[in-house]
């Protein structure tokens, strides 16, 4: 088996239907396997799976047990000597797996491999290449300095803008659609189950570093990416919350409980700063999203310390 396709479902099985439908489309080349993981969700994703797909192999969690154990579980019933992780709310544009596929093979030391990710009107998603994560880059992350300073390394997004169709280094690509050698995931320790969703990739990302392999952006293939299909089914601010949890989890695993308060205490102050702004234009929205995270910082959000 050439190449295994893990497909990780939480309410999302009209997402799955699409994603599946251009995967078969699409891809020619690699003898594959295609398998989808439910978490726990026991939606309508089985019955799609079983009749419309039955060559896709479908595995029921009885519980939810986070993105990346998720995917870890699908790693354990597949047998390709690639992987591709590949979101549920994307769709395959043209030969994409196969291009990422002939990439990933002469490349050597290729550690994780990731695509050119499309909005729904065919923008490029600036998030699929990123820099490791500072309190820097995190406290000045916005559109506007994206857009003013595209090729500042605090983002890593520079290869977007770049003139040639070569694979070029990066240090993450986004989970979304990750392609990775059988030998070099496991070697690393699979996806952590340090979180329940978001940073495992980065995470990720960073082990194959510091194990000396290289990751790559391949921009001669694009995948549609819809963006967060699960989380928009999940509680308010959910998603949230869990975004800012999980980039502490990963200060304090990789850089030490100092700076992973560091890291909360400047999120207090910038999410302060960004309701007092919010309460003068009264954006409801916005407000509610940096309230959340105000809660986190000082210790309110609690059952975010339990999800994993």
């Amino acid at each position: 088996m050439d190449l295994s396709i893990i497909i990780v479902n939480w309410k999302s099985g009209a997402y799955v239907r699409k994603c599946l439908a251009s995967i078969f489309a699409c891809t020619e080349g690699p003898a594959l396997e295609v398998i989808v993981v439910d978490n726990a969700s026991f939606d309508d994703c089985g019955a799609i799976v079983a009749r419309e797909f039955p060559a896709v192999r479908f595995i029921q969690s009885d519980e939810n047990i986070g993105f990346g154990r998720a995917n870890n579980l699908g790693f354990q019933h597949s047998h390709g000597r690639v992987l591709l992780f590949l979101n549920p709310d994307t769709e395959v544009a043209g030969p994409a797996i196969r291009v990422l596929f002939e990439h990933l093979e002469r490349l050597p030391r290729a550690g994780a491999v990731g695509c050119r990710l499309l909005n729904a009107d065919r923008s490029v998603q600036t998030s699929c290449v990123q820099s490791f994560p500072t309190i820097l880059n995190q406290m000045l992350d916005s559109d506007f300095l994206r857009r003013r300073f595209p090729k500042s390394p605090l983002w890593g997004i520079a290869p977007l803008y770049a003139a040639g169709r070569e694979p070029a280094e990066v240090e993450a690509v986004e989970g979304a659609c990750i392609m990775m050698r059988r030998e070099v995931f496991a070697s690393i320790g699979m996806f952590s189950p340090d979180y329940f969703m978001y940073t495992e990739d980065i995470d990720l990302c960073y082990k194959a570093r510091r194990e000396k392999w290289e990751n790559y952006y391949v921009p001669e293939a694009s995948i549609v990416h819809f963006g967060d299909g699960s989380v928009r089914n999940a509680k308010s601010n959910f998603a949230v919350v869990m975004a800012v949890e999980s980039l502490w989890r990963f200060f304090r695993k990789y850089r030490g409980a100092a700076y992973a308060g560091g890291y909360r205490g400047a999120l207090f102050l910038a999410a302060a700063g960004r309701l007092a702004l919010l309460s003068v234009a009264a954006r409801r929205g916005s407000a509610l999203k940096w309230f959340a995270i105000l809660r986190w910082t000082v210790g309110l959000e609690n059952w975010s310390s339990k999800c994993r």
